[in-house]
């Protein structure tokens, strides 16, 4: 298996300009390799805010030119494995997150990773729920910072993008030029600090080319269920979107009016918040595996 190490190319932000690194088949397997999100910059909680090169933050390895892939198809990229380094850390600080208004000041905090767990303190030692914050290809116009969400994947920070989930992503360059990097041992819905556990790792991951369909925004599936996922300026915006999204996806699979559709979702749907500290807001709409399976609705033929 083809390994895609991350000091061959950084990229900072996601765009259709970026040379690729390594071009796969589509079918491939690979295994990329990643910085933490601040380019394994902190090595101790001593580090200060002004030894940090800020404009070394969410880099993605990458980008991987998928043969085949074409504008107005769709990639396909299913998590094989996670693999994390053993040290992460978090970072707090002024006019970062939700709380940064409160902060006086930048501290960073180490946590070792040790038998399964986040090392918090001697109290807590936290389950790991390793996940990617920024996955996505080329966007359709200017280039967009790794830091920044959007239509084309990016820093969506959404702790469903795991093991075993295939995340479906619209093309709109030849090759699609995939990258990812931003990996977390564990972090919770909004990332309120702007921080998860940040951490360096190896990502295995199948990409595959869908002719013939088209999605707006990406979309997640996995064992439990399916996700439109939306990056917006404002919550509100990126929630009512992925409502409307995952509306649109499922009608056609059923012989259900809009207003019944609308019923059942309203009934058994989950508007689900992702990150609301980057500079776009990222929203999820979650319908659970059952629900599907009772409509015998198999999605993308996955």
């Amino acid at each position: 298996m083809e390994i895609v190490e991350c000091k061959q190319q950084a990229i900072y932000a996601f765009s259709k300009k970026n040379e690729p690194i390594q071009s796969v088949g589509a079918g491939s397997t690979i295994t990329i390799e990643t910085y933490d999100c601040f380019e394994n910059q902190i090595t101790s909680n001593d580090t200060g805010i002004n030894s940090i090169d800020w404009d070394r933050i969410n880099p993605a390895t990458g980008p991987i030119f998928v043969e085949t892939a074409q504008p107005g198809d769709i990639l396909a990229v299913k998590i094989e494995k996670i693999e994390l380094g053993d040290l992460g850390v978090m970072t707090v600080g002024p006019d970062l997150g939700v709380m940064g208004h409160r902060l006086q000041e930048f501290e960073a905090k180490m946590i070792p990773i040790k038998e399964g767990k986040a090392i918090f303190d001697e109290r807590l030692h936290i389950p790991l729920n390793p996940m990617i914050g920024v996955i996505g290809v080329a966007p359709e116009g200017e280039p967009v910072s790794c830091g920044t969400p959007g239509a084309h994947g990016g820093n969506m920070d959404t702790k469903l993008i795991t093991e075993g989930a295939t995340l479906l992503f619209p093309v709109f360059a030849e090759g699609a030029l995939f990258a990812l990097g931003d990996l977390h041992a564990a972090m919770g819905d909004g990332e309120v600090g702007v921080s998860g556990i940040e951490i360096p790792g190896k990502v295995t991951v199948t990409l595959s080319v869908i002719k013939g369909q088209s999605i707006e925004h990406p979309v997640l599936l996995s064992d439990e269920g399916a996700a439109t996922i939306v990056s917006a300026p404002t919550l509100d915006e990126a929630s009512k979107k992925s409502v409307e999204e995952m509306i649109d996806l499922l009608l056609p699979h059923t012989d259900l009016t809009i207003n019944h559709m609308t019923m059942l979702m309203s009934a058994v749907g989950q508007a689900q918040i992702s990150q609301i500290v980057d500079p776009l807001l990222t929203a999820r709409f979650f319908v659970p595996q059952w629900v599907l399976d009772s409509y015998g609705i198999k999605l993308f033929s996955l």
